[in-house]
């Protein structure tokens, strides 16, 4: 079996390849790769291993990344010290996951288990994997001093940024800090539902109050919570804010 490991800890990657040698001395591990971006030209350029063991937290971002930029139909055994939310989704989906730090039985396990799929669970496996993944693409994790706290997209009413700092505001007036650019969170969250107002604001469509004609043919919008400061669309971007507007009406 060849395997590829993609993990960003130094000690971590080392550990596991030792623990493989030890479980399974036949397993060839084909690289060790630390980042998305590495792990992207790696897959698009080499041969399709046989099983890749994949820590979700990288140093450029979430390894689930890797997955939206190259179709992968290997078995994906996900490493990680945390994260619930991640893990609640790979339980409801039946997917494998390790946590640190690695013992020899758990890894032991997951090979094992995976040794006793046919073809056909395979291929599923794999869809599986994907559905896993978009769950937890759903939720934001939140750094605060030593905890981290899962923010699912769909309770933040707005995404804020001022003196470099950006936060995410829910529906309760809770305010989260993001390591995010607000250019990031356009990324992530999805069109229908999130307008970019300007360069301070992303607003939820549910979270839209009221719209006011404000000086200059701008629009002014009123949300369902409280902002730290008037949201105020430019007269170039409100042909555009209608547009989405219209868009998500439709939709409903």
């Amino acid at each position: 079996m060849k395997v590829l490991i993609i993990e960003d800890e130094t000690a971590a990657a080392r550990n596991l390849q030792s623990i493989l040698q030890q479980v399974a001395p036949a397993i060839e591990v084909l690289d060790v790769l630390e980042s998305v971006e590495e792990s992207v030209a790696w897959l698009r350029t080499h041969p399709a291993p046989d099983l890749l063991f994949m820590d979700i937290h990288l140093a450029d971002g979430e390894s689930f990344r890797i997955l939206d930029a190259v179709e992968i139909t290997a078995p994906v055994i996900f490493t990680t010290a945390y994260d619930q939310y991640a893990l609640e989704a790979f339980r409801l989906c039946s997917i494998d996951y390790l946590l640190k730090p690695l013992a020899a039985a758990d890894v032991r396990r997951a090979l094992d288990k995976l040794e006793r799929l046919t073809g056909s669970e395979r291929t599923d496996y794999g869809s599986r994997v994907r559905q896993a993944v978009h769950r937890c693409e759903e939720t934001f994790l939140i750094h605060v001093r030593d905890k981290i706290i899962p923010l699912h997209r769909d309770r933040i009413a707005f995404c804020y940024t001022a003196n470099e700092r950006v936060t995410a505001h829910d529906y309760d007036g809770a305010v989260y800090p993001l390591d995010k650019t607000l250019e990031t969170m356009q990324a992530a969250l999805p069109e229908a539902d999130f307008f970019r107002a300007n360069r301070q604001f992303i607003v939820a469509r549910r979270a839209v109050q009221e719209i006011t004609v404000w000086f200059g043919s701008r629009l002014s919008l009123k949300l369902s919570v409280e902002t730290p400061e008037r949201i105020v669309i430019s007269k170039a971007r409100v042909p555009e804010f209608k547009a989405w507007l219209r868009a998500v009406r439709a939709v409903d």
